[in-house]
């Protein structure tokens, strides 16, 4: 039987359908990747033209339930490449390996929703013209700003951190923020999507300078900021303590001995100078402060320090407390000991974790989860307490730090950054040692960096198997100061003085949302004159 003229017309339309299908597919997923692939380790730049991809698939796709499944699957590649290295966290403890491959996709699974979210809202409301590339960067920044606040947040690689910290075009963030930074860029890299459009050839060539123009700026005047970037140091030594101990070789009796002779014995370590502070990771030892300072160790960690000298020692620790589940609350601390000369230690100061990770210190809903049997399967029998916001501490022999634990520092906005509570240096302890030779503790580093950038301010970082740093003012990690992970020592370093207090510290995120509703104005503006004559 012969084909019908309908069948050999709808088939090879149906094909062309598919491929064009496929390939929208194929383009948002790379477009997700190429930004993903700006951030460390790998720093390929010209994966920010992501952006400007992502644009062109949202508005040429029919409606704004195909620019929200374009910008999902963007965020998915992008969250896939930049937080894979979750799954590490899973495979330290075998029974919890099943939940490996499930963590490194469902959690990009989630976050992206907020690309999705984004491209579905600038397919629906972009108005006409260049402009609407000013409407997509503030919308997607909108999105990146809800991404680090809704549910405690979870700012990890957002877009202005594509720079890497300590670079020219990063050092704009001690203006705006990481937030503000990511705007302008998103903006300025999505310029030249017009190019490909159908506005007048002018209109397109000016799109494109002025974004060409706004990346020489970053650029130049970074440069220019760097130029005259010269760290004072202070009279302050730090010694940070990295004793390479892997997160799966911690839980023996054997194990933990040899623990704590490697801390006590790199603490002790001669110098060419006395440190004034000597500064653990978080979870340095696997037990709790209550453990430790009731036993030997605590008085093996008091030989090891001098008069004078003072411990910043990352530990658990439980409270009594009637009112709790199970009679006691657990922190997620940072310790202060300060050796005077006796007996033992004096706690001059603690800081408690005030943003947990959720299903790691905390499960979100935690009696809902417990009847479930989430918590057995997670492998918590109990949730950590969170403490206040963060605000310094005062040392007895240095001056006042920010402690930041773990992913606090991808929190802009913990350290006061101006005022009479601005701190001279913040300490962040990490225990990256979860997530193994991955790009994960690089990634950690250059976040935490953006907190010096944007604070002007010096950071201390320590974890136990890399990286551990001393991080200048400007984000740049101190020239010889740095043990990457696999490397088991000490640095010893003058603490560099606080820049004078930036732009950002004194306004926050008012900048940022000034440039939001800037941008956001011709879209605003649009959806009223739509909405006026049918309201006639």
């Amino acid at each position: 039987m012969g084909m019908s003229m309908t069948e050999t017309t709808t088939r090879p339309t149906d094909r062309r359908a598919q491929v064009v299908r496929f390939g929208r597919i194929a383009l948002a997923l790379l477009a997700g990747a190429g930004a993903a692939l700006a951030h460390p380790p790998f720093g390929f730049l010209p994966g920010l033209l992501g952006y400007p991809l992502l644009l062109i698939l949202s508005e040429r796709s029919v409606a704004s339930r195909g620019a929200f499944w374009m910008g999902w699957l963007a965020g998915f590649a992008y969250f896939f490449i930049s937080c894979w290295w979750v799954a590490e966290a899973f495979l330290v403890n075998r029974d919890q390996a099943w939940m490996a491959p499930f963590a490194a996709s469902l959690l990009p699974m989630g976050l992206g929703l907020f690309w999705g979210c984004a491209c579905a809202l600038y397919r629906r409301f972009a108005p006409k013209g260049v402009v609407r590339v000013l409407v997509f960067a503030a919308l997607f920044s909108l999105f990146e700003w809800l991404r680090g606040h809704i549910l405690t947040g979870f700012p990890w690689n957002p877009a202005g951190a594509g720079w890497t910290a300590g670079s020219a075009p990063s050092q704009f963030a001690a203006v705006v923020g990481v937030y503000g930074l990511g705007l302008v860029t998103v903006a300025a890299v999505s310029a030249f999507a017009p190019l490909v459009g159908p506005d007048p050839i002018r209109s397109r060539a000016v799109s494109a300078l002025g974004g060409l123009m706004v990346l020489v700026a970053l650029f130049v005047g970074g440069a220019l900021v760097l130029s005259g970037a010269r760290p004072t140091l202070t009279p302050t030594v730090v010694r940070i303590v990295q004793a390479d101990v892997k997160q799966e070789s911690k839980w023996s009796p054997e194990a933990y001995r040899s623990i704590v002779d490697r801390y006590v014995n790199l603490t002790a370590r001669s110098g060419a100078v006395l440190p004034d502070v000597v500064v653990w990771p978080e979870g340095a030892l696997p037990a709790s402060a209550n453990d430790v300072f009731a036993s030997e160790d605590g008085t093996a960690i008091a030989r090891a320090l001098k008069p004078g000298q003072t411990l910043l020692m990352g530990l658990a620790r439980g409270e009594p407390d009637p009112g709790a589940p199970d009679g006691a609350r657990y922190y997620n601390s940072l310790f202060a000991l300060h050796d005077e000369g006796g007996e033992g230690l004096r706690i001059s100061a603690v800081y408690d974790k005030h943003r947990l990770v959720p299903f790691g210190e905390y499960l979100p809903v935690g009696q809902l989860m417990s009847r479930l049997g989430i918590r057995s399967l997670v492998h918590m029998p109990a949730d950590f307490t969170a403490g206040r916001r963060p605000s310094p501490i005062r040392l007895a022999n240095a001056p006042s730090v920010q402690p930041l634990i773990c992913y606090e520092s991808l929190y802009p906005g913990f350290t006061p950054a101006g005022g009479a509570d601005r701190p001279a240096w913040i300490a962040n302890v990490s225990n990256d040692a979860w997530f193994g030779k991955t790009s994960g503790p690089l990634q950690h580093l250059n976040l935490a960096s953006y907190r010096a950038i944007e604070t002007g301010l010096p950071v201390v970082r320590a974890t136990p198997t890399g990286v551990s740093a001393m991080i200048d003012p400007w984000g740049r990690v101190v020239k010889g100061q740095r043990l990457d992970p696999g490397e088991s020592g000490v640095i010893d370093a003058r603490l560099p003085a606080p820049r004078g207090v930036t732009l950002y510290g004194r306004l926050g995120d008012l900048l940022f949302w000034l440039m939001l509703l800037a941008a956001l104005a011709p879209a605003i503006a649009a959806s009223r004159r739509d909405v006026s004559p049918r309201l006639r």
